[in-house]
C-alpha cells in the first residue's frame, strides 16, 4: 500500500456566498483541523496534549484567501464605511418618507376642513326670524335683598315684524356703516373683517369680526361663549342662510330680532324706545345712534358711550359714501332721546330707575357676563344687595332737604354694607332715565384727607404727629396753601387727629410734600377702594398721566372721585381694613332652579402679609373720624358710634363749587354729594355757601338715623385702636353738642367764615359738564370753611 494518505476533496465556495462550517472535533491523536495559509483545504496538526476544552463555536469564512487564525478563537472584524453612494442612497429614502408625510399632512390640512365643513353644513339648520323673536319673549325679575320682588321687566308686548320695503335707507346704511360694510358683497362673512379680529385678539385688542349674517345666528341661538366651535358653528351656518336666502331676507331677519337696548328687540320697537317715532320717520342721525348701540345696547342711558358710538357710526357713513360732509354737518349734536319712563312703564320708575341701569351694567360686567340680552331671553331672577327700608330712608332724605333749594343744585347718596361690599340704598337723580350723578368724576375736597393718613400710618407716622399748621404757606415754595380759619387750638403745632378734626389743610400738605409723598397718597386712596380708572379715565394721577399733583393732599385739583367709591372706601375703615367692592347683585336664579351667588371678595387693603397691623391701619383712621360727627353738628339721635368727614372744594372765594359728607358706622357707609353741573357757586334756598357739614351733611344724617333706626340696627361699638407711631398728646379742644355746635372764631357773618386770601388763586367758569373737574390753575382747597352751623 501506499504510505501517502489520500489527499481531502478540495472544497471551493462561491466567491459571493459566505461559508459557515463547524471546526472538528480532535482526533484520537489530538489532531484538529487547520484551515492552510493558502488555500482552503483542511489537514490535521499535531498539537500537544491540552487539558479538555469545549467545543468550538461557529466560525464565518469570507473567502479562501482568509489568513490563518492564529488561535481557535476568531476576532471581530470592523464594519466598513458606507461608501458615498450608499449615503446618498439613504438620504434618498430619508427625504421621500418626509415627503410622503409631507403630502398626507397636506392633503389633510385641505381635506380636513372640508370634509368638516360639509358635516357641519348638513347638521346646522337655519333659524326662523319668528320662532327667534318667540323666544325673546321672557320676564325678567329684580328682588331686594331681603327676597321681596322690586320688579317684573316684562318684555315690550306691541312687537311688529317688518319687511325688507319698511326699511329706509338711512336705516340700512347706518346699520351696514356700524356693523358690516360689505355686507351686500360678503358670503355671509367678511373675511378680512375675520383676520383683523384675531389680530387685535392676538395682540391683546378686542374685535368680535361679526358680520350681519353671523350676528344674527348668534341673536337667534342665543350663544355667544368664545369659543372657535361655536365661531365655527355659526360661519358655517351664515354661508348657509346666505346661500338659501337673499340679502334682504337676511336683513330683514336681522333687523326684526337684533337687541338694541332699552328692552327693544327689532329696530322697529328700537325706533319708539329712542325716538318714539315710526321706522319710516327716522333720519340719518336718528338711524345711525340705534346702529351704533348695537354692539352695547345695555349702555343705552350711559350719555358718554350713547355719543362715541354715534359718532363712529356717521364718521363711517361720510367714509363710505352713504352720507355727504354737507348732510353730516347738518347734525352737530347726537339725537336727543325721549324719556325712558315713556317707552317703559313696566320698569322702575323714578330714582330707582338707577338701580335697574347699575344691577343690567353689573350682569354684563366680567363677574358674570351677561349682557342685557341674555338676561332678557332666560327670563332670570336677579337678587339685589339694595335694603329697602334703606333706599326709603335714602329717597325721603334727599327729598326732605333738598325741598325748595335752587334747581341748578345736583346732588347722589350710596350707602354700602361695610361687611358684604353690597349697595344698600342708591340716589343718582330724581329723574329716571337722566344723568347718574352717583357714577360722575367729581373733587372730594377734604373727604380725601383720611387717604393721606392711610398712607402716613403704612410709613410708620402715628395719628400724635405734629406738623406745621399756620396758614397761608408756600409748602413747595412756589403756591400757597390756606386753612379755613386764622387760628385753631392746636396751632402752630397740630398733630394729626387734631388736623383731622378741624380740617386743616396746610397740616396734610406739609405730611405729604414733606414725609409721604403723592403718589403713597394715590396708592392708600386705590388700596381703600378708589379705582384706577373709570370709563377709561385713570384716577389719582397728575395732568400729564404721572404723579399726582400736591393739591391731592387736600383732594383739590386733577384728584376726582365718585360718590359711589367715597362710600366703598369709606367701608374699608369700618370693615377693619376688609376691602370688597361695590355691588349690586347678590344672587342669580335660572329658569332651572340654579343658582349663582356672588363669592365674598374680602380681603386685606392695606397690609396683606400682617392682619394686625392691617386692621390698626383701619382703626387709627376710625380713631380720628369718631368725633367727626359732633364736631360739624351731625351726631345721630340714637346710639350708634360714628365716623365722619365733611369735605367742600373751594372756588377761592367764600364760595364753594362742591360739599361732600362721608361717614359710617360698622353696619353702613354713605357718601353725599351736593353740587352742579359746572363749576359755579353752590348756595343754599337763603343764599349762602353750602359746605360739607351744610345740605349734604343734614341728609348723610337723616339718612343713617332714619334708616339705623327702621332697621332696629344695634350699635356696633368700634374696636379700640392701637396707636402706630408717635402717642396722641393732650391739646384744646372745642366741646359741642349736636344741637349746639360751637361758634366760628373769627367770624364775619353769623354763618360763614371766609377763607383766608390766596394771591395765587384764580376762578374760571366751565362750560357744563358731567365731570366737573376744576381749571387746573386753582391751586388750594381751603376745606372746611369755619366750624358747623346750626
Amino acid at each position: 500500500m501506499s504510505d501517502q494518505h489520500e489527499e481531502p476533496t478540495s472544497r471551493v465556495p462561491r466567491p459571493d456566498q459566505e461559508r459557515t462550517e463547524r471546526l472538528p472535533e480532535a482526533d484520537a491523536q489530538g489532531r484538529t483541523e487547520r484551515l492552510p495559509q493558502g488555500g482552503d483545504r483542511t489537514e490535521l496538526i499535531p498539537q500537544e496534549s491540552e487539558p479538555h476544552q469545549p467545543e468550538p463555536e461557529l466560525i464565518t469564512h469570507r473567502g479562501h484567501d482568509l489568513p490563518p487564525e492564529p488561535t481557535s478563537v476568531q476576532e471581530p472584524v470592523a464594519e466598513e464605511e458606507p461608501s458615498e453612494q450608499e449615503r446618498g442612497l439613504r438620504r434618498k429614502k430619508t427625504w421621500r418618507r418626509v415627503r410622503r408625510i409631507g403630502y398626507v399632512v397636506a392633503g389633510l390640512a385641505v381635506l380636513g376642513p372640508l370634509v368638516a365643513f360639509a358635516i357641519t353644513y348638513f347638521l346646522v339648520t337655519v333659524p326662523d326670524p319668528r320662532v327667534v323673536a318667540a323666544s325673546q319673549s321672557q320676564t325678567v325679575t329684580l328682588y331686594y335683598a331681603n327676597g321681596d320682588k322690586m320688579v317684573d321687566l316684562a318684555p315690550e308686548g306691541n312687537r311688529t315684524m317688518i319687511t325688507y320695503s319698511d326699511i329706509p335707507d338711512p336705516v340700512k346704511h347706518a346699520v351696514y356703516a356700524a356693523e358690516d360694510a360689505s355686507f351686500e358683497q360678503n358670503p355671509g362673512f367678511d373675511p378680512k373683517a375675520i383676520v383683523r379680529a384675531l389680530w387685535l385678539q392676538a395682540t391683546g385688542g378686542q374685535s368680535g369680526g361679526s358680520g350681519i349674517t353671523q350676528q344674527y345666528i348668534k341673536q337667534a341661538t342665543g350663544n355667544d361663549v368664545a369659543s372657535l366651535g361655536r365661531k365655527w358653528t355659526e360661519l358655517v351656518t351664515a354661508v348657509k342662510m346666505s346661500q338659501q336666502q337673499s340679502k334682504q331676507e337676511i336683513l330683514t331677519s336681522y333687523l326684526n330680532t337684533i337687541y338694541f337696548g332699552r328692552r327693544a328687540y327689532g329696530i322697529k320697537a328700537a325706533a319708539q324706545a329712542y325716538f318714539g317715532k315710526d321706522l319710516k320717520d327716522l333720519n340719518a342721525s336718528e338711524a345711525a345712534q340705534l346702529a351704533g348701540m348695537i354692539q352695547g345696547p345695555s349702555r343705552s342711558e350711559d350719555t358718554t358711550y350713547r355719543t362715541k358710538r354715534w359718532n363712529d357710526v356717521m364718521t363711517q357713513l361720510v367714509e363710505k359714501n352713504w352720507l355727504s360732509a354737507a348732510d353730516r354737518a347738518k347734525f352737530a349734536e347726537p339725537p336727543k332721546l325721549v324719556d325712558l319712563e315713556k317707552t317703559e312703564p313696566a320698569a322702575l320708575q323714578g330714582p330707582r330707575r338707577a338701580i335697574q341701569y347699575q344691577v343690567m351694567a353689573e350682569l354684563a360686567g366680567p363677574q358674570y357676563g351677561l349682557s342685557e340680552e341674555q338676561v332678557q331671553r332666560q327670563g332670570l331672577k336677579i337678587y339685589t344687595t339694595v335694603d329697602a327700608k334703606a333706599q326709603d330712608a335714602a329717597e325721603k332724605a334727599v327729598q326732605d332737604v333738598m325741598s325748595g333749594q335752587p334747581a341748578n343744585l345736583r346732588q347722589a347718596l350710596v350707602a354700602v354694607n361695610p361687611k358684604t361690599g353690597g349697595v344698600t340704598a342708591y340716589w343718582g337723580n330724581k329723574e329716571a332715565g337722566n344723568f347718574d350723578y352717583a357714577q360722575s368724576l367729581q373733587q372730594p375736597g377734604s373727604a380725601f384727607k383720611p387717604f393721606d393718613l392711610v398712607a402716613a400710618l403704612e410709613q410708620g407716622i402715628g395719628i400724635g404727629s405734629r406738623f406745621d399748621s399756620t396758614s397761608p404757606q408756600k409748602v413747595d415754595g412756589v403756591r400757597d396753601f390756606v386753612n379755613a380759619s386764622s387760628s385753631y387750638p392746636c396751632q402752630p403745632m397740630c398733630t394729626l387727629k387734631d388736623a383731622m378734626l378741624y380740617s386743616i389743610n396746610t397740616t396734610f400738605v406739609n405730611l405729604v410734600y414733606n414725609k409721604v409723598t403723592t403718589r403713597a397718597v394715590a396708592d392708600a386712596a386705590h388700596q381703600a377702594g378708589i379705582p384706577d380708572e373709570v370709563d377709561g379715565k385713570k384716577l389719582l394721577v397728575g395732568a400729564s398721566g404721572g404723579t399726582p399733583d400736591l393739591n391731592i393732599a387736600i383732594g383739590g385739583g386733577e384728584t376726582v372721585v365718585r360718590t359711589l367709591d367715597m362710600a366703598a372706601a369709606y367701608a374699608t375703615f369700618a370693615a377693619d381694613g376688609t376691602k370688597r367692592a361695590p355691588h349690586f347683585v347678590s344672587k342669580i336664579v335660572y329658569p332651572d332652579g340654579h343658582a349663582v351667588e356672588r363669592p365674598d371678595d374680602g380681603k386685606p387693603a392695606f397690609d396683606g402679609s400682617d392682619a394686625n397691623r392691617n386692621q390698626q391701619i383701619a382703626r387709627n383712621v376710625t380713631a380720628t373720624l369718631v368725633d367727626g360727627a359732633s364736631q360739624w353738628g351731625l351726631r345721630l339721635n340714637g346710639p350708634w358710634a360714628t365716623g365722619l368727614k365733611t369735605g367742600t372744594q373751594d372756588l377761592g372765594t367764600t364760595d364753594n363749587s362742591k360739599a361732600w359728607t362721608v361717614g359710617y358706622t360698622q353696619t353702613v357707609s354713605a357718601a353725599v354729594w351736593v353740587g352742579a353741573d359746572k363749576t359755579e357757586p353752590i348756595r343754599d334756598k337763603d343764599g349762602k355757601p353750602i359746605f360739607g357739614g351744610g345740605l349734604p351733611g343734614k341728609i348723610w344724617q337723616q339718612f343713617m338715623g332714619n334708616y339705623l333706626k327702621a332697621a332696629n340696627i344695634p350699635n356696633e361699638p368700634f374696636p379700640a385702636a392701637k396707636p402706630i407711631g408717635e402717642q396722641v398728646q393732650p391739646t384744646a379742644t372745642f366741646t359741642t353738642t349736636h344741637d349746639s355746635p360751637p361758634p366760628p372764631t373769627n367770624p364775619t357773618s353769623d354763618t360763614t367764615i371766609p377763607s383766608a386770601p390766596s394771591s395765587s388763586t384764580t376762578t374760571t367758569t366751565t362750560t357744563p359738564s358731567r365731570t366737573t373737574t376744576p381749571p387746573k390753575t386753582i391751586i388750594t382747597e381751603p376745606g372746611e370753611t369755619g366750624f358747623p352751623h346750626p
